[in-house]
C-alpha cells in the first residue's frame, strides 16, 4: 500500500513525497483510510509573536471515518518505558518484551491510529532507546499513524534525531511536542508536560498554556480531549501547573476528558466538569493491585467506551469495558 509522508521543511512549509516502505511513524498515513492525518510541532515563540492560530502552524487535519462507523478508533498507550537492552527488568517485568507481546493485539484491533502518552524511553531518553522503539512499533506503523507524547524519562533532541527526519528548533521559548488529531466526533489534543529529563515533575509552562487559551477560544464546539503525560494533583511530582491548566479548562464544556499516566496506576476520575483518566502502563507497574496493558477507545461525539487490555500485572480486569458520556 503506497504511503506518503508529510515532513517539516524550513519555514515551517509541509512537503509529501510517496515512499514504497514504512516511513517515521507519526508523519506516515494511509492515503485510502485516513487522508490528510499528520503531526506536527507547534514553535511557540513564532505562535506568540505572531498572536494567531493557524492549520499550518499546528498540522491540523481531518481523519475520515470509517465507512459506516462515526467513532474514532485509538489504540492508547502510556508509559512502555522501551529501553536499548532488551532484557532490562523492573519489578520481573520486561518493557521490551511487553511491547513486542501486545502489538499483535494492538495491531488485530484495527485502530485509526496509535498514541503513546510519554515516558515512551526506559529512564532518560537515550538515541538507542528511541531505535528499539521505533523497531517495535514498525509493524502498526504500517498500518495506522502512531502519535507520541512527551514524558518525563523522553528526551526531546533525542526522540527527533530518531523518529523525525528533522528538527524544529527554537531557542527563546523551549519547544513543545504538541499533536492535534481532527475527527468528525471529537478533537484529539496531546500536550506536552516534559520539564527535565528523568526529573519527576512536569510542567506545561506559560508558553504552552497561552497556546491553549487561544486554541479553546477558536475553535469550534466539538467534543474536546486532552492527553498529557503527567498526574493532575498537588504533590511535587505532579503536573506543577495543572491548577493553571484546569483554569483554562473550565469554562470550555466542549472540553469533554483529560487521559494521563505517569503513576502507572488505571483509574478514573472527575474534576471541573472533565472526566480524567489514568492509564495503565505498558512497561511495568508499581504494585500488584495494577494491571500493565493498554486500552482499546472508541469515541464518539457523545462520550468513549474504553476496553482494558492486561497483558501483565492485575489481570481482573482484562476485558472490561468502561463507557464515559459527555455531559
Amino acid at each position: 500500500m503506497p504511503l506518503r509522508k508529510y515532513r517539516r521543511q524550513s519555514g515551517d512549509q509541509l512537503s509529501s513525497r510517496n515512499h514504497d516502505k514504512p516511513c517515521e511513524m507519526w508523519h506516515v498515513l494511509h492515503v485510502n483510510q485516513m487522508p490528510s492525518v499528520f503531526s506536527k510541532e507547534i514553535n511557540l515563540r513564532s505562535f506568540i509573536r505572531n498572536g494567531v492560530l493557524t492549520t499550518a502552524m499546528i498540522g491540523l487535519a481531518p481523519v475520515q471515518s470509517q465507512e459506516g462507523d462515526d467513532s474514532f478508533h485509538l489504540a492508547l498507550l502510556s508509559d512502555t518505558h522501551i529501553p536499548a537492552d532488551k532484557s532490562n527488568e523492573y519489578r520481573g517485568f520486561r518493557p521490551w518484551e511487553n511491547l513486542n507481546r501486545i502489538m499483535p493485539d494492538v495491531i488485530a484491533a484495527k485502530p485509526q491510529a496509535a498514541l503513546i502518552n510519554g515516558d515512551a524511553a526506559r529512564l532518560t531518553g537515550e538515541v538507542e532507546d528511541y531505535r528499539e522503539l521505533k523497531q517495535l512499533l514498525n509493524p502498526l506503523a504500517t498500518e495506522c499513524p502512531i502519535f507520541i507524547g512527551m514524558g518525563n524519562h523522553d528526551h526531546r533532541e533525542n526522540f527527533h534525531k530518531v523518529m523525525q527526519p528533522s528538527k524544529d528548533n527554537t531557542a527563546e521559548i523551549e519547544n513543545k511536542h504538541v499533536v492535534v488529531i481532527e475527527h468528525p466526533a471529537v478533537r484529539i489534543v496531546q500536550l506536552d508536560s516534559l520539564l527535565y529529563v528523568d526529573k519527576v515533575a512536569g510542567l506545561l509552562g506559560k508558553a504552552q498554556r497561552i497556546w491553549l487559551k487561544t486554541f479553546l477560544n477558536q475553535v469550534d464546539d466539538r467534543p474536546v480531549v486532552f492527553f498529557v503525560h503527567h498526574t493532575l494533583g498537588d504533590r511535587d511530582g505532579d503536573l506543577l501547573d495543572a491548577d493553571r491548566m484546569f483554569q483554562i479548562l473550565k469554562p470550555h464544556p466542549k472540553v469533554k476528558a483529560i487521559f494521563y499516566g505517569h503513576s502507572h496506576v488505571y483509574e478514573y476520575g472527575f474534576r471541573e466538569g472533565k472526566h480524567l483518566i489514568n492509564l495503565p502502563a505498558v512497561g511495568y507497574n508499581f504494585n500488584d493491585a495494577q494491571p500493565v496493558g493498554w486500552i482499546n477507545a472508541r469515541f464518539n461525539d457523545k462520550g468513549v467506551d474504553l476496553t482494558l487490555n492486561v497483558a501483565g500485572g492485575n489481570m481482573a480486569d482484562h476485558g472490561k469495558t468502561t463507557s464515559l458520556k459527555w455531559a
